[in-house]
């Protein structure tokens, strides 16, 4: 199936803007853009004179799917609060692909989410990314896991401290994560020892294998972490063991921006469109993530959806530009950076040959207030239109 949208003023991200263009679809990809791309005989043709074509926004944190608006115990389950400890969890077991937030994302132009467990646990388990557009959960997702959730700061200690149990205390927080890591450093090692003699194999250990794959350098720890120290004790163990770290919320970030520069370590920022609702949250700024941009850290920047509704995406970029940051940089924080921050900028973020064909025609200019999405298009096919 060929698709053909003409005439549009096309921001692709990933480079020069191009007026009047182009973009050919098939087979869900996007095949060419530019200006001078003939049509072929029979395409479906989208005229999007007058309109701007951008890239599908992506969400790089969120709990749409897996913690339902209108339900509380019945659509809840972001949270296994019985262990803090509990890597073996899979988002992919809980989403609901009915959930309304897939239709408001869609209406927000919202094409790729990632999702997946809280922050009540010290170890959540597993997120992942998916179309926002799809009835079967197993259809929808595009890469499962992206990462393993940890969360430092209040909520850990909340839950558990709460009925005195570890961890009470930032401390402990950090001691139950090192004392996961180096368990799974210890079953990596039977693991080596049992391809070479059979007979000394460990038992199978679901939280075990997570684990050794973010000791591997396979998964990223994605540290749930407002406060600066909290930031600084997750860049603490995550040098110590050696893995691959996201900040997500990073409210404080701006606080250690310096650091996490030197390391190269991503910003998943907000949500900021909030109340200071707890203490470690008396900081936050819509100046954080031009902050964090400016001194050089890759920004993404999130809803936590349904603490943001995710059609306010855009919002929430376009509220960071009134604050400071460059507006390139806020749309790249909501496509391409988002994009490249979960390991999927080979197939979305950026309008470009070989690439999901995840679009959204706007009638202005996206980060715009008035701007109203017009039609979203997922995987070539139309998912949203008005």
């Amino acid at each position: 199936m060929l698709l053909a949208i003409i005439n549009g003023f096309i921001i692709t991200v990933s480079g020069e803007d191009i007026d009047k263009g182009t973009i050919l679809i098939e087979d869900g990809k996007i095949k060419a853009v530019g200006r001078d791309i003939v049509v072929p005989d029979g395409a479906e043709v989208i005229d999007a004179t007058g309109k701007v074509v951008i890239p599908g926004f992506i969400d790089a944190h969120c709990h749409v799917g897996i913690l339902e608006e209108v339900y509380r115990i019945e659509g809840n389950d972001v949270n296994e609060m019985t262990d803090p400890a509990t890597p073996h969890l899979r988002a992919i077991d809980a989403i609901n692909p009915e959930d309304w937030g897939f239709e408001d994302a869609r209406e927000g132009g919202v094409t790729t989410v990632v999702t997946g467990p809280g922050s009540g646990n010290v170890i959540g388990g597993e997120n992942l990314a998916m179309k926002t557009a799809g009835k079967v959960i197993d259809h929808m997702v595009i890469k499962s896991p992206v990462g393993l959730k940890v969360a430092f700061g209040e909520n850990p200690k909340r839950v558990y401290g709460s009925g005195q149990k570890s961890p009470m205390t930032r401390m402990a927080t950090a001691a139950i994560l090192r004392d996961s890591l180096v368990k799974a450093q210890n079953y990596m090692r039977k693991l080596e020892q049992g391809s070479r003699d059979p007979e000394k194999l460990p038992d199978r250990d679901l939280k075990m294998e997570v684990l050794v794959r973010v000791l591997k350098g396979e998964l990223p720890l994605r540290a749930h972490a407002h406060r600066a120290d909290d930031i600084m004790t997750a860049i603490r163990i995550a040098d110590e063991f050696k893995v691959k770290l996201v900040v997500e919320h990073c409210t404080e970030g701006f606080k250690i921006a310096e650091e996490l520069a030197r390391r190269n370590i991503p910003a998943i920022t907000g949500p900021s469109l909030t109340s200071r609702s707890k203490v470690e949250l008396q900081h936050r700024t819509h100046q954080n993530a031009g902050i964090l941009s400016r001194m050089g850290v890759k920004v993404a920047i999130m809803t936590d959806h349904p603490v943001i509704p995710i059609n306010y995406l855009s919002l929430s970029a376009a509220l960071a530009v009134k604050a400071g940051m460059d507006e390139r940089e806020a749309l790249r924080a909501i496509t391409l950076n988002a994009a490249q921050i979960i390991g999927l900028d080979e197939r979305l973020g950026s309008i470009d040959p070989g690439k999901d064909a995840d679009l959204v025609i706007l009638n202005g200019q996206p980060l715009e207030l008035n701007t109203r999405v017009e039609r979203v298009i997922i995987d070539g096919k139309t998912a949203f239109s008005c």
